[in-house]
């Protein structure tokens, strides 16, 4: 299959705020080349250096840019037009690419990455530490986003380490990161929803990558918003975790209904919240009965952790 390779060349200062528009125009995977948050990471991580190749630096160095990709198809070729649309001020740089051009993109900027104290991200064509003694996670994004690398998920892995739970749920799934952290330190069960195709394909490939068994895991393609379809997916059940890792505009609209989603002691554990949008949420959470019991701020990403009051 054939893509359109989309890159937007912006200012650092604007790169959140881009992202998150793009989200919401529905063009996900994104990939964000920023040479300050990269060297940041870094300095934040030491031993992440000794992950990052030369040339991913390079790459980042002397401007910010966001990169996407979509099929070289009318639908495609709709989407592009209606984000050009909605961000008549930012350049388009178009170019085509196969399956093969993709996957090497990815291959160039994912690199292994330890989260929290217990686990390690690696990609699908990487060796593991043989000296680690963390849990690794491996991973193959596909053509939907979930690396781990985003802060937002970063921090979603970490609070894993604070709660047991036995089943979860993860609306805007992705690739299935979170679901495959949660099975791998412990979960029996991990239901999967995404708005995406191929999501529920990349979460099961990601499963099988992990060694997990097929029936500790059930993906839908499915919109987290439609409620009879997310009744249909979840059949009455309830969850220890429910993660939504999406934008601050769905996770508003989430609130009202989570709680009902949720076991006498489960927790809702949100992320994607971009700096300036963090009120909006804490109030939807709060005005829909869930008490909030952590925050978290990860560069200008937000994650909250809340649980329905008694």
């Amino acid at each position: 299959m054939d893509w359109l390779e989309v890159t937007i060349f912006t200012q650092s200062d604007k790169l959140d705020a881009l992202a998150v528009r793009l989200e919401e125009l529905d063009a996900g995977g994104l990939v964000i080349n920023d040479e300050a948050s990269v060297r940041e990471f870094l300095d934040n991580n030491p031993a992440a250096w000794d992950y990052v190749e030369d040339d991913v630096l390079k790459s980042a160095q002397g401007g910010s840019s966001i990169q996407f990709y979509l099929e070289d198809s009318e639908e495609g070729r709709r989407r592009l037009d209606n984000c050009r649309e909605a961000l008549p001020d930012e350049t388009f740089d178009i170019r085509r690419v196969n399956d093969e051009d993709w996957l090497n993109t990815w291959r160039r900027f994912f690199k292994p990455i330890k989260i929290g104290g217990r686990l390690l991200i690696v990609p699908a064509w990487e060796d593991a530490p043989a000296d680690t003694k963390r849990v690794v996670l491996r991973v193959e994004p596909g053509q939907v986003f979930g690396t781990g690398a985003h802060a937002s998920t970063r921090m979603c892995l970490s609070e894993l380490e604070n709660h047991r739970a036995k089943n979860v749920l993860d609306l805007g799934c992705g690739s299935g990161i979170l679901a495959v952290g949660a099975l791998l330190l412990g979960a029996r069960e991990a239901v999967c929803c995404d708005i995406a195709a191929d999501a529920p394909r990349v979460c099961y490939d990601n499963a099988r990558l992990n060694g997990i068994d097929r029936v500790c895991m059930k993906a839908f393609t499915c919109d987290a918003l439609d409620e009879n379809a997310l009744s249909e997916v979840i059949r009455g059940e309830r969850f220890d975790i429910v993660f939504a890792n999406i934008i601050a505009d769905v996770i508003i609209p989430l609130a009202q209904g989570v709680k009902n989603l949720l076991t006498p002691e489960g927790v809702f554990i949100c992320s994607g919240i971009i700096d300036g949008r963090q009120d909006a949420v804490r109030n939807a959470l709060i005005e829909n009965g869930l008490q909030i019991v952590r925050t978290r701020q990860t560069e200008d990403w937000h994650m909250f952790v809340s649980r329905r009051i008694v």
